[in-house]
């Protein structure tokens, strides 16, 4: 019976996923990777500048502990209700829209925190800035899912991810250097929010409409100009595309889209809920080291600039660490990849653990196990966001990969931080969380999930796959 719902390799959406797989790598895949990597250092660094600031605007703004609590999650919970109203409206908007949305929105507000004057402030100014990051974040990967051959998905994966990478070091580098600079929270804000005249700009000018969107909302001829300017802006070296070559099987572009329900319906909740997982295990290692990890050092004895110093260390070493996951994508798979990068972290994080019992070797084994933990669980992005963006067929993607990014952040970026804050002076509590989550994280995906292929409309292909174009009536079972 799947056989038989499965969709023809003839159908149209088929044919123009063909045709843009088949561009040879350009220049100008080069400029949309560029162009989304800013959005993604933009992105890293606003949601990255919590853990400055729980440090940087403690004194100055006379910020209580129980200030700090909500200090901590106030960026990240209102991620989720970003994410959630962004995938509420995605596939009904263009992706390029939500990107726009988003990047607007964080950085205005982001540019608002050197205007703050009491904690209160800039907690609300965190909450506001949380909701365009929620709209930001997850949305360039949908769109390079639609746009990059499936054989360059991981190139763009790792540049994406060395961007955010490239902020989350600077960010406590930066952080360093206004240490002991009474306004330095104001002045770290900066970089972020002044990215509001140049971002949306180059986004509205460079990346293209999604012709796969195109084609589901019905209109297929904008769906062909926007592949064929593609193919001209990349040099023209594979010929134009032709109403006629899609072929008189047009449903894809007659048919609603399916509702959101449909996330959740047989035959696509075990992709979701695999999805889900698995980027909440890579999410908690991340937001429990950008948002606390300067805290906890200092909690636990260290000085304000070294805990900033090995911050820094720890979000460098992601930067060959995610070129290193994307290579392994190809050789291994995504679900292999994933594997290798979160079981890879424990070593590290037991050396984090334990630098306090080891006297004056302490600071060598925390910045060896710094080291270690970025190469490895930090740096599992490019294969799990990959990931998650083709478990959804083009219908569901832009709903299914935010939904599942935002859902994975309420407890990855909201509840775990919220319930490990008031334990970051023991080292054990901290770190150990963290080494129970990225070794759950590492089998997830092994033990229920299935190898994507790069195929955006179906999760995988041979025997037992499950059909995921079929119509509404059967996708909803």
């Amino acid at each position: 019976m799947a056989d038989a719902a499965r969709p023809s390799s003839n159908t149209a959406i088929f044919v123009l996923g063909r045709k843009l797989d088949s561009i040879p790598f350009s220049p100008y895949h080069v400029a949309v990777i560029l162009v989304l990597g800013l959005v993604g250092f933009v992105d890293g660094y606003d949601l990255a500048l919590t853990g400055s600031l729980l440090v940087l605007a403690k004194g100055p703004l006379h910020i209580t502990p129980d200030q700090i609590r909500w200090l901590t999650v106030a960026a990240t919970m209102f991620v989720v209700v970003g994410g959630f109203i962004a995938s509420s409206i995605s596939d009904h908007v263009s992706r390029k829209l939500i990107i726009q949305i988003g990047v607007i929105g964080m950085t205005f507000f982001t540019l608002c925190i050197p205007f703050v004057q009491t904690a209160e402030q800039l907690i609300v100014v965190r909450l506001l800035t949380g909701v365009g990051l929620g709209f930001a974040i997850t949305a360039p990967f949908p769109v390079a899912a639609e746009l990059m051959p499936a054989q360059h998905r991981r190139t763009y994966g790792a540049i994406y991810e060395i961007c955010l990478a490239s902020a989350f070091a600077l960010l406590p580098f930066v952080g360093f250097m206004l240490a002991h600079t009474p306004n330095g929270f104001r002045w770290i804000a900066l970089p972020g929010g002044l990215a509001i005249f140049v971002v949306p700009v180059l986004v509205h000018y460079v990346i293209p409409q999604s012709p796969r969107w195109l084609l589901r909302r019905g209109q297929v001829q904008a769906a062909v100009d926007v592949v064929n300017q593609y193919i001209r802006h990349c040099g023209n070296r594979v010929s134009p595309l032709t109403l006629a070559e899609l072929g008189p099987n047009l449903r894809e572009a007659r048919m609603p889209l399916p509702p959101f329900r449909a996330l959740f319906a047989r035959g696509q909740l075990r992709w979701t809920a695999v999805g889900i997982l698995t980027s909440i295990s890579a999410g908690t290692a991340y937001y429990l080291n950008a948002i606390l990890l300067p805290k906890a050092l200092i909690d636990q004895g260290a000085a304000v600039t070294t805990s900033f110093g090995i911050s820094t260390i720890v979000f460098a070493a992601t930067i060959p660490g995610k070129a290193l996951v994307a290579y392994l994508m190809e050789i291994l798979g995504r679900r292999g990849a994933i594997a290798v990068a979160l079981s890879g972290a424990f070593p590290g994080l037991v050396l984090m653990a334990t630098a306090h019992l080891s006297g004056r070797y302490a600071g060598l084994m925390m910045t060896g196990g710094a080291v270690v933990l970025g190469m490895t669980a930090l740096a599992s992005f490019p294969a799990v966001r990959v990931y998650l963006s083709e478990q959804f067929p083009t219908a569901l993607r832009g709903r299914g990969s935010i939904f599942g990014e935002a859902f994975g952040r309420i407890f990855a970026g909201v509840l775990a931080p919220f319930m490990i804050e008031p334990h970051t002076g023991s080292p054990f509590i901290f770190f150990g969380t963290i080494v129970v989550v990225v070794l759950l994280g590492a089998f997830i995906p092994l033990l229920f999930g299935r190898e994507t292929v790069g195929q955006l409309e179906r999760v995988t292909e041979g025997p037992g796959a499950e059909p995921l174009t079929e119509p509404i009536r059967a996708i909803l079972g």
